[in-house]
């Protein structure tokens, strides 16, 4: 896959999860940049933090009781993989269905270019308004 292919993916992904995140679904990330970063894309629904000065079991009892599910997006380096599985793993536990398609798709499509959500819009900026 070629670089156009591959941002086309990643477009297509975040367009997806921006839709879904406009009409309520919270999307969990790791820190305030990677939020901020969300935001110049163009996300404008609830964007929840994990580092917040809690432990991890506290943040996936919050998001379980105030949201539901949510779309788990950390950033795709080894501590995020480690991150992304605990939180999956403990929203399952608390029955609740979490999402990580949009995180698999900006891997696939993001890896030799950037390996956190934070520098995004430096690579598809350009296509958001």
């Amino acid at each position: 896959m070629n670089r156009e292919q591959r941002y086309a993916l990643a477009n297509r992904a975040i367009e997806e999860s921006m839709e879904e995140n406009a009409h309520g679904k919270v999307i969990l990330v790791e820190g305030k940049r990677d939020e901020l970063a969300l935001r110049n894309l163009g996300f404008t629904g609830p964007i929840e933090k994990l580092n917040r000065g809690w432990t991890v079991d506290r943040v996936v009892v919050y998001i379980t009781e105030n949201y539901g599910s949510c779309i788990v997006l950390m950033d795709w380096d080894r501590t995020g993989g480690r991150l992304q599985k605990r939180l999956m793993d403990s929203m399952t536990s608390l029955d609740t269905k979490p999402c990580d398609e949009l995180r698999r798709a900006l891997s696939k499509a993001m890896k030799p270019d950037t390996m956190c959500v934070e520098d995004l819009p430096s690579f598809l900026g350009e296509d958001y308004p």
